[in-house]
């Protein structure tokens, strides 16, 4: 998942985004509504973690904001340290969709975060960056019209950066998504795997899509329409 943590409390954002890195997702943090506002309406996140108390601008103003003004659908889930029956109203109003109180379970929390993101790919069963597409539901890719052909894991690499695009997939976790808790010793082994992806999606058309960050990671994103 690529999850964007809206947190205050450096320790508790640093916790929960480190247990979800474990877990093989991607994370980005911001320790204001206004930060994170802005990340919300520019990166295309699989959930977001919303604290209700934030200096700037308040989840649930955020929230708001985020639902009416950017017409921004993206999966939330609410943190707060209120438990009152009006609280949680309040949260699922301004547009929140689940809610969990302080303290919690890391556990806990990732298994709400992964309920939140299945139940929205339901309803999007295609992932899009230019005119490459990728049929979640048939597991057919296409670009410009032509059906592509992939290995599993190419499959695999490519659903991580196409869910992340534009952001940039660090190394370790594209790593984890094709051999877990057991990477080989040597990084040959994964740009091989990009080589042959590049090689797919890339090499037949004028614009190229999958991009090395050298020393970081990998991304993919058409640069000329941002």
């Amino acid at each position: 998942m690529y999850i964007l943590i809206v947190e205050d409390n450096d320790d508790l954002a640093a916790n929960i985004g480190e247990y979800c890195e474990e877990q093989g997702d991607i994370v980005d943090y911001a320790g204001d509504g206004l930060t994170g506002l802005h990340l919300a309406a520019v990166n295309n996140y699989d959930v977001l973690v919303l604290d209700l108390s934030l200096p700037g601008l308040d989840g649930l103003s955020l929230c708001e904001r985020l639902r009416l003004d950017a017409g921004n659908n993206v999966p939330i889930l609410m943190l707060t340290a209120r438990d009152t029956l009006r609280d949680r109203l309040t949260g699922f109003e301004t547009g929140a969709d689940d809610y969990l109180t302080k303290p919690f379970s890391l556990q806990e929390l990732h298994m709400r975060l992964k309920a939140l993101v299945r139940r929205a790919a339901g309803a999007t069963d295609h992932l899009v960056v230019s005119d490459l597409i990728f049929d979640l539901r048939t597991l057919i890719v296409r670009r410009g019209g032509r059906r592509l052909t992939l290995t599993p894991t190419g499959m695999r690499m490519l659903e991580l950066l196409m869910r992340a695009s534009p952001a940039v997939v660090r190394t370790a976790t594209v790593e984890r998504a094709i051999w877990g808790d057991d990477p080989p010793d040597s990084e040959a082994a994964l740009r091989g795997h990009i080589h042959q992806l590049r090689g797919i999606i890339d090499k037949p058309f004028p614009i190229k899509l999958l991009k090395t960050v050298h020393g970081i990671g990998y991304r993919l994103a058409d640069d000329e329409s941002l």
